[in-house]
């Protein structure tokens, strides 16, 4: 490689060893339509090989925001990918789409062989929980960019639906709201919970104040949830009008999304009793149920939305793909 570059701040060898490493990671992502090999230009898609006959593509993109921050104070880095392509799926999943092929980016200011396949082998394991193809990516080396130590992540997962069973469908007053449970924060408010713990006084390496189980900074690491596999059977239903993936906005803001102005979700108060989690971020951060449900999943990851007289048995059917759902409202007039 070019010396000059090296000396830059560069080192090209590296990025090569990187993609040999990660290699038989994304092969272990291949799917039908997709080979998820790398090292070509573009990542290629057939959709007749997955068997599709009239859809429509579907694409998200996200990142993990501050969470990362958590990741370089603890060291650890395998679980951060899982995070982006949950943030990713989760929102092509809305539309009713089933996720086909992700791409990541990863940018750092010197690349770290060991962090960075940490963190794609986090990427692959969300691929292959979501059941899509890690195809292609982008790793970028920037001195002089970032602190050492740190590197940002983002990518983008594309789907696909076919044309009859886009979501959402239209929703009326009285349909239920469905929730399903978080595996905690989830990648949202961590800039407010990273403010909170440092007004305590405490380190993400203590035991957490709410499960002396693990520390604090194994508790807000854990992954965001992926839904794909237990509720995309569920949402050919015709009963279901909606899904939400609760995200920056919380609750208060994600819902509404499912159907127009002229509706609000009405939530049950009983029902969203605080996980520990949440309910020791608002004592803590003295805030309100207002602010926590703006800000925060409160322990519901995603929402369904579904027909009243459909609702028992989308209940069960979500129950019987391992999801633990339970109604935690209804949809009123505006």
């Amino acid at each position: 490689m070019s010396e000059a570059y090296r000396k830059a701040g560069v080192d090209i060898d590296a990025g090569e060893r990187l993609v040999e490493a990660i290699a038989p990671m994304a092969k272990a992502t291949a799917r039908a339509g997709a080979a998820a090999l790398l090292g070509g230009f573009g990542g290629v898609f057939d959709l007749r090989a997955a068997g599709f006959r009239d859809p429509l593509l579907v694409s998200g993109t996200d990142g993990v925001g501050t969470k990362l921050k958590i990741a370089f104070e603890t060291g650890k880095h395998s679980t951060i990918g899982i995070d982006l392509v949950a943030m990713c799926v989760n929102d092509v999943l809305a539309q009713g789409a089933e996720p086909l092929f992700f791409l990541d980016y990863f940018a750092t200011g010197r690349l770290r062989g060991g962090v960075a396949a940490e963190v794609i082998g986090g990427i692959a394991l969300g691929c292959l929980e979501a059941g899509c193809a890690l195809i292609g990516g982008e790793t970028a080396e920037m001195p002089g960019m970032y602190a050492e130590g740190e590197y940002d992540l983002a990518g983008f997962a594309v789907g696909a639906v076919e044309r009859g069973d886009v979501l959402p469908r239209a929703s009326k007053a009285g349909d239920m709201l469905i929730g399903l449970p978080s595996s905690g924060a989830h990648s949202n408010g961590y800039s407010l919970i990273r403010k909170i713990v440092k007004d305590a006084g405490i380190s993400f390496l203590d035991r957490a104040p709410f499960d002396a189980a693990q520390t604090l900074g194994e508790a807000l690491l854990a992954p965001t949830r992926i839904y794909v596999k237990t509720v995309l059977p569920v949402l050919k239903d015709p009963g279901v009008r909606g899904f939400a993936h609760i995200t920056g906005g919380g609750l208060t803001d994600n819902v509404p999304r499912v159907f127009d102005d002229s509706l609000r979700p009405r939530f049950d108060d009983k029902a969203l009793a605080l996980p520990p989690l949440f309910d020791w971020l608002q004592r803590e951060g003295a805030l309100t149920q207002d602010e926590m449900r703006r800000t925060f999943n409160c322990g519901v990851g995603a929402v369904v939305v579904a027909d009243k007289s459909a609702a028992p048995r989308v209940i069960e059917a979500l129950a019987t793909t391992g999801e633990s759902p339970r109604l935690i409202g209804d949809v009123v007039k505006a």
